[in-house]
């Protein structure tokens, strides 16, 4: 009878952790239904990828490669958030809605830009530190009478469309230390499909569907398995954990579901990418020894998942990097098509994760069909035709070889977030495509920390030195291109190189267009069939976001937004100003036939001299300080003390003068509510002071060499 008991107990605990009411509210009637999100009308977009298939493909044809010369700006909105700006906007009924960064959401006159609502979450700033790429927000979704929005500190909150008030708000994520949310909410049947980010802390990837009407959680499927001890909430789990070694749990695992989500109307299935292995470094919490097996694979990471959109139950998965110890996230973007493959007609995904290969699964079963290198790849040397799993390269094990590893693709990926575009009229894929290495080094006697990045990565013993020659291959072997694809022949149509990586997604039209902001400040359109330029538009800031386009009466428009942040801003250091000296003019611009509207003229770029105080460190104190600005301080301030166009470069900081303001701000918190968070639990004072002293020293070699 107890055994009963807790058998009963248990299975009730499963239950309630899976969600064991999937029945939504009655689906609307009125406003954006179920059939509008299947077939838009001609002129709108209504979700994040225009339709369920995530194409990003309009209809529309009025701007076409014969009249986009005469695109001109119709109107544009300034933003009050001077952070990266990553939104699709939304428009239905003649009212364009857009998140901006820091989760806020603006509705705007189509036509004429005046501005309907605004709403702002009020996102604590010290939730800053917590996500991993700047405060970023891909989009909201439309339902009903309802815009949603998923906020950066981990909440789903519905709106009504005609005022932007409140209908509900419900809690996401587990905590609020490692989980953040920067993704678009995705719809299917009712439900609001959301996950998060966080495999860079201690996160546990997952997605979950919320009832459109309440907020109501229906279901939630973990992408990775808990701790084995407190048994699993279904048998999909229980199979990923025999591809795990080590105490995996303990820092979550990973696999988050940070972007891809695509709704599978016709198999009624949920696909979606899932995020890395946490930490990247397999080696530093045993997690890839398994049985007598030298490496797990650590299911579900790195993936892409189908699960049942009514219930959330596992259907199949297809792991796109076994083992990944790169960040190979798969959360790019998944794109539905109807293609001719050996002769037969097949509903295919078409992918094109941060690995470099382009897939080809079949949606309904996953049933690997191809995947072709599309890019330049070092971390694999081969790929199986039949099974799709990839021969890795000896040498990209790092923590085994106990060597440095530099990958062609790198973490940011040959093709992160930034979503792609297909046109069934040319049967090409269009791909905001990154040429760019990343090194790689196992940290020695790594151990978890209670705040910061879980990478187990050497960031110190890889950061760029201060050796001009080094610095000049590294720039020069860092690029960016617009690719054309063909998934059909396997191979490029063509490509418009780019001066850098880290350009905005693309938007395909009937009119033989492909639209696409750059790093380097440009709006521009290209034929989709040949691309050859057409028509450009200088935006005054780095564009990073995907364009879209509506019409109403009959007139087509076409919105991007600008605003150059994200994690290619912050991280890189040196490399973030590969396209020109990076600013950011956060700002909603809307293009028409005819449009003569202006911008304000663009502010002078911001040239700061260095001049940092005299080195008065040890040598020994200065490495120390690298190590520990590395692994904590780097991600925000920039590799190598250089830091992007967001965050502070602390060589050029009067703090560094003073030993106590430089503590007051690193161990004090003085700046937490600008999202400078003290770091006491894991920075001492002898660090911050070694840490100084490395700024310091880094800011004379810097400026020894002429900058920047």
């Amino acid at each position: 009878m107890r055994l009963g008991l807790v058998a009963a107990l248990a299975a009730s605990l499963l239950l309630a952790a899976c969600g064991a009411d999937t029945k939504p509210s009655a689906l609307p009637t009125e406003g954006v239904t179920d059939a509008m999100l299947a077939a838009p009308p001609e002129g709108e977009w209504l979700s994040y990828g225009r339709d369920y298939a995530e194409q990003r493909f309009s209809p529309l044809t009025e701007v076409s490669d014969q009249t986009v010369s005469k695109l001109g700006l119709a109107w544009s909105a300034d933003l009050d958030t001077a952070r990266g700006q990553e939104a699709t906007p939304l428009m239905h009924d003649g009212v364009l809605y857009v998140s901006t960064a820091w989760s806020m959401v603006k509705a705007y006159d189509a036509k004429t830009g005046a501005l309907k609502w605004s709403y702002d979450p009020k996102v604590p700033r010290e939730t800053l530190p917590v996500a991993c790429c700047d405060a970023v927000n891909r989009g909201v979704a439309l339902y009903g009478d309802k815009v949603y929005i998923a906020t950066l500190d981990g909440y789903l909150v519905a709106l009504n469309q005609k005022d932007g008030s409140v209908a509900w708000r419900s809690e996401v994520v587990p905590d609020h230390q490692s989980y953040t949310i920067t993704g678009a909410p995705r719809i299917a049947g009712g439900k609001v499909l959301i996950g998060s980010g966080g495999a860079e802390y201690r996160a546990r990837g997952f997605i979950a569907a919320y009832d459109w009407a309440t907020g109501k959680q229906l279901w939630r499927f973990h992408t990775v398995p808990g701790d084995p001890a407190k048994g699993f909430e279904d048998k999909a789990m229980e199979t990923a954990a025999k591809t795990w070694g080590g105490d995996w749990w303990k820092l979550g695992g990973g696999g988050t579901v940070w972007d891809a989500i695509t709704y599978d109307a016709k198999d009624n299935l949920v696909l979606f990418g899932t995020g890395n292995a946490e930490p990247w470094n397999p080696g530093a919490n045993g997690r890839n020894k398994v049985g007598d097996a030298a490496n797990g694979d650590n299911l579900y990471t790195s993936s892409i998942v189908a699960v049942n959109a009514d219930t959330g139950e596992y259907v199949w998965h297809f792991q796109e990097t076994p083992e990944d110890r790169w960040d190979f996230d798969s959360d790019a973007q998944i794109t539905l098509a109807e293609l001719t493959i050996d002769g037969r007609q097949r509903h295919v995904i078409m992918h094109a994760p941060k690995n470099g290969y382009f897939y080809i699964l079949d949606a309904k079963t996953g049933q690997f069909l191809s995947a072709t290198p599309w890019t330049q790849i070092t971390w694999s040397t081969a790929m199986d035709p039949k099974t799709g799993r990839p021969t890795i390269n000896p040498d990209a094990r790092y923590e085994q070889t106990g060597k440095l590893w530099v990958s062609l693709p790198g973490a940011g990926g040959a093709h992160s977030w930034h979503p792609q575009s297909y046109s069934p009229k040319t049967g090409l894929m269009y791909l905001p495509a990154n040429v760019a290495g990343f090194p790689y080094m196992a940290a020695k006697n790594w151990k978890e920390s209670p705040i910061g990045f879980q990478t187990a990565q050497d960031s110190a013993a890889v950061a760029l030195p201060a050796i001009e020659a080094v610095r000049q291959q590294t720039l020069a072997a860092t690029t960016g291109a617009l690719v054309a694809w063909d998934p059909v022949a396997k191979k490029e149509a063509w490509r418009v190189p780019y001066k850098g990586p880290w350009n905005g997604g693309t938007l395909a039209t009937a009119g033989n267009l492909v639209f696409q902001g750059t790093a380097a400040e440009q709006f521009a359109a290209y034929t989709a069939d040949t691309g050859k330029l057409l028509w450009s538009f200088p935006t005054q800031s780095g564009v990073i976001a995907a364009p879209m386009t509506y019409a109403i009466g009959g007139e087509q428009y076409v919105a991007v937004l600008t605003g150059w942040g994200g994690v290619w801003d912050i991280a890189p250091g040196l490399l973030s100003s590969k396209s020109g000296i990076p600013r950011n003019i956060s700002r909603l611009l809307v293009f028409k036939l005819g449009g003569t509207a202006k911008l304000p003229p663009a502010p002078p770029l911001n040239k700061l001299v260095l001049d940092p105080p005299a080195f008065t460190g040890t040598d020994a104190q200065a490495a120390h300080g690298a190590d520990v600005y590395g692994r904590y301080c780097s991600v925000c301030h920039g590799d190598a003390a250089i830091a992007g166009a967001l965050n502070p470069d602390l060589r050029r900081s009067g703090a560094i003068e003073h030993a106590d303001a430089f503590k007051a701000i690193v161990i004090g918190g003085a700046l937490h509510q600008g999202g400078m968070i003290s770091w006491k639990q894991v920075v001492s004072p002898d660090d911050a002071e070694a840490i100084r002293q490395y700024v310091i020293k880094r800011a004379n070699e810097d400026k020894a060499l002429g900058g920047p």
